[in-house]
């Protein structure tokens, strides 16, 4: 029997692969998500979802609901304990005081608007995104705009549970 050669994942599989590994840190069920950002193929900082410092976690005790109205008038529940995951990684790059300038950010889904505006200001030159989030057109359009390059793994669309 021939022997399959091993081969090696791209540096984007890899990084998103650690992303993935990172997310498993979050702290809250409804969207377990991390984030690597890295330059010259080095991991700078990551981050996960979380709740700030201090403060109790979803899975400890229970999400902190917002309702959401949205253009089209439709009403959702937002869960608005945690700091998202690109924002913990920025967080982390500033208490470190690690540049951002020129890196590329792995992410879950498409990063929503705040993220896409602290993204856009840290110098983040590339996002790459596992697959689509249901509200990030707005994002994407920033991205475009500001010059950003967005990638996805997959062109699926991210579902909630209890969403």
């Amino acid at each position: 029997m021939e022997e399959q050669k091993y081969i090696r994942p791209t540096w984007d599989e890899y990084f998103m692969e650690v992303a993935n590994t990172i997310a498993k840190r979050a702290t809250c069920d409804r969207g377990r998500s991390g984030c690597v950002i890295a330059r010259n193929k080095q991991i700078l900082v990551t981050g996960y979802v979380g709740s700030p410092r201090g403060l109790p976690h979803c899975d400890d005790v229970g999400h902190l609901f917002k309702k959401v109205v949205h253009d089209d008038g439709k009403v959702t529940n937002h869960c608005v304990r945690t700091v998202h995951a690109e924002q913990n990684a920025i967080c982390q790059a500033a208490r470190l005081g690690i540049a951002l300038e020129g890196a590329t950010l792995y992410c879950r889904m498409t990063p929503c608007r705040t993220c896409a505006m602290l993204i856009i200001n840290c110098g983040i030159e590339r996002v790459v995104c596992e697959k689509k989030y249901h509200a990030g057109q707005e994002s994407e359009e920033m991205f475009r705009e500001a010059g950003i390059i967005l990638d996805y793994v997959s062109e699926d669309t991210l579902k909630y549970d209890n969403q």
